[in-house]
């Protein structure tokens, strides 16, 4: 009997999340109906072949993402393959995608998705936590760059050096504080049990009949395993190096793919332009309420592209298409083999 209920738990979770994945994706194409139908209306005035260069840089991207994957789990001790990275990268990023939490969704779903491959809850949530912390981080040359490209054409202002100084400032003290939090045992167990009520309390809202849904015990052993998997990482952090220029490749693979629509479009603008504008429009989206960081990353990117020189004429229908062909291009397949995850028995590979 046990065994029965448990299935139907198990088939009903699936029923769930596939009804509320349609759902969401409904409100993401009917919220971007204007702007398909604009792509669609540009689709012959743009050079073919240089927008299908955004093909191969998603590709590299991620490429760049499941190479670190493997070497971060190498380096905590734990081997894994990399077919069965990039496919769980296009499921990761899906779900990002569909519930903007600034991560905190993909991290509870890869938590899931790795446990068949051997990985520890422990290891798994640092290798996110890390990969957030090198890919924000690893973007400060980049930013660095992009000023000094912006004042190489006379492109700065006072508002731009305002806007970037405060990114940099943003990710230099946000570095320091995830460092502080947990380096110390108490500080990160606090920490952590303290994001746990709150996400508990969030979910009891929708879901009365469930007080807790993370057990925050079971959370707290997670949390102390989490430290033990950061000091044993300490002790090979000459080996992050190579991650850090994976994120910093992730980064400029992006980038490239914003650049590759402007070229289809027959605008060389400035690079430094879309490395300051993509950094904040990345950022706003972390604390964005709407799936994929509707409206408000479109709103942004325009926005700080106008403040270097760019006419929005231009920046509008170049971000509007990226947008649209950046969401098909990784939502397809992170849709197709994120349900096949929700099916499939645990993986040999």
């Amino acid at each position: 009997m046990n065994d029965q209920q448990n299935q139907f738990g198990r088939v009903n979770w699936r029923t769930i999340l596939t009804i509320a994945t349609f759902i969401v994706l409904g409100i993401i194409i009917y919220s971007l109906r204007h702007d398909i139908g604009n792509v669609i209306d540009n689709l012959g005035k743009v050079n073919a072949l240089a927008l299908l260069l955004i093909i191969p840089f998603e590709a590299l991207n991620y490429d760049v993402y499941a190479r670190y994957l493997r070497r971060t789990f190498a380096i905590l001790g734990q081997k894994v393959g990399y077919w069965p990275m990039y496919r769980l990268t296009l499921e990761l990023n899906f779900v990002n995608h569909l519930l903007p939490s600034g991560g905190v969704s993909g991290i509870a779903f890869f938590n899931m998705r790795v446990r068949q491959y051997g990985v520890s809850g422990a290891k798994s949530t640092l290798s996110q936590i890390l990969k957030l912390f090198l890919l924000y981080t690893s973007f400060q040359p980049l930013l660095i760059l992009g000023v000094f490209l912006l004042a190489l054409r006379g492109h700065t202002s006072n508002l731009i050096m305002v806007v970037a100084t405060a990114l940099v400032t943003l990710l230099i003290v946000g570095t320091w504080i995830a460092l502080y939090i947990i380096e110390d045992r108490r500080r990160i167990n606090a920490a952590l049990t303290w994001l746990t009520r709150a996400i508990n309390w969030l979910i009891h809202l929708v879901r009365p009949h469930r007080p807790e849904t993370f057990n925050i015990e079971r959370s707290q052993k997670t949390f102390n395993e989490l430290h033990d998997s950061y000091e044993e990482l300490k002790t090979h952090w000459r080996e992050l190096k190579v991650p850090f220029l994976y994120m910093m490749l992730a980064n400029a693979t992006e980038i490239g793919a914003i650049y590759a629509v402007y070229i289809a479009f027959g605008h060389l603008v400035n690079v430094g332009a879309v490395i300051l504008a993509y950094a904040v429009a990345n950022f706003a989206g972390l604390i964005s309420v709407l799936p994929a960081g509707i409206g408000i990353y479109e709103g942004l990117m325009t926005a700080v592209l106008a403040a270097t020189g760019i006419s929005p004429a231009v920046s509008i229908p170049v971000t509007i298409m990226y947008r649209v062909l950046n969401m098909v291009i990784q939502l397809t397949p992170g849709y197709v083999l994120y349900q096949k995850a929700l099916r499939r028995e645990p993986d040999k590979a």
